[in-house]
């Protein structure tokens, strides 16, 4: 089986990228997406994955995250559209709202976000999502707005079943991480996923955070290797097959980031 993980944090300081890529490659998974937070990370992963001489298939988002909205300039937003020229840049993000720590102002988080979908419509780049106790803001946002964007994906979904109906209804993928092996916190989520249909899901690691808990013994950080762990959990909770979530998901990150599907 092959897989894509669709969100890697791989220049984090705690992942030793080299032995991270060949443990991945091991495991099947040929497929990452860096994401990044600021224009300094987008560029940074921009410029890894250009020199990169791993087999595995490496692409990237460029965007700023809620978190870092308060420290977003103007000439941020004109590199991103720069960046957008980039093939292997292959959506923006990770962007969004995040009301529950508030490190940059609400103020701040809505016009960083509404600058960066007005990127992506412009270019006709997907958007890759953050939403965390932001979500009617969010969603208001999103209808205004994706009807003018090719794609999008809400990274590390958590919510009920209700926001994922509505997600679903304005067209978004749903990237399911490690956050589902946690059978303590991870309730409402399980309940959720039996109505997402396979041809939405994305999977993901969110590496190196969100460590998957149905691993044994577990590991200081979180890898792209653990990615058919979350399949597996997720294949017990919905009673699909194992292959056919490797293959709808493998299938779904290669179309929704417009990568070749051959």
């Amino acid at each position: 089986m092959r897989w894509f993980d669709i969100g890697v944090n791989l220049l984090d300081r705690r992942i030793n990228n080299n032995d991270v890529l060949q443990r991945s490659l091991q495991a099947g998974v040929d497929h990452l997406c860096i994401i990044s937070s600021n224009l300094a990370e987008s560029q940074n992963a921009q410029s890894f994955v250009s020199s990169s001489t791993s087999k595995i298939h490496l692409s990237y988002t460029a965007g700023i995250h809620p978190h870092c909205a308060d420290a977003a300039s103007a000439a941020d937003f004109t590199k991103i559209k720069t960046l957008c020229a980039d093939k292997t840049m292959v959506a923006v993000g990770e962007c969004g709202l995040d009301f529950n720590r508030n490190f940059s102002t609400k103020q701040n988080q809505l016009r960083v976000f509404e600058s960066q979908l007005e990127i992506a419509a412009e270019y006709a780049k997907p958007i890759y999502l953050h939403e965390r106790e932001a979500f009617d803001e969010q969603v208001e946002l999103l209808e205004r707005y994706l009807a003018h964007i090719p794609r999008a994906v809400v990274h590390c979904f958590t919510g009920s079943q209700s926001q994922l109906k509505t997600y679903l209804e304005l067209g978004c993928y749903i990237g399911i991480t490690g956050w589902l092996c946690d059978d303590k916190r991870a309730s409402e989520l399980q309940e959720a996923i039996l109505s997402l249909p396979l041809d939405r899901l994305l999977l993901e690691t969110d590496a190196p955070y969100l460590f998957p808990k149905n691993v044994r013994p577990r590991a200081k950080n979180n890898e792209p290797c653990y990615l058919p762990h979350i399949a597996q959990r997720y294949a017990e909770l919905t009673q699909y097959e194992i292959n056919d979530i490797a293959q709808a998901s493998y299938r779904n990150a290669k179309a929704f980031f417009g990568l070749d599907t051959s």
